[in-house]
């Protein structure tokens, strides 16, 4: 099991990215969150199998649809045994 953490920067607030990257974990296997942050940027943290894990963050490098995708900073993590993928709310500027 990985841990990876990515920022993704862009167009990529009010595009359903959030909705998107949680569909796409759970048809995945991979767990973890996504949310908004108040720069305007996405932060999600993926939590699997490194093959699975690696294919979202290649997702996150174009996102939905909708979504420009400038920058994806990718950061490795320690696992947290985390189950299922949500969607997390803002967190105060």
């Amino acid at each position: 099991m990985i841990r990876k953490r990515v920022i993704v920067s862009g167009d990529v607030q009010g595009v359903f990215f959030r909705d998107t990257c949680r569909r796409t974990a759970l048809e995945l296997g991979v767990a973890g969150w996504v949310r908004n942050l108040p720069d305007q940027t996405v932060e999600a943290v993926f939590e699997g199998a490194p093959d699975t894990v690696d294919q979202l963050v290649a997702w996150a490098h174009h996102g939905p649809p909708l979504a420009i995708v400038d920058r994806v900073l990718v950061y490795d993590d320690v696992p947290e045994g985390l189950h299922g993928f949500e969607i997390r709310p803002t967190p105060l500027g």
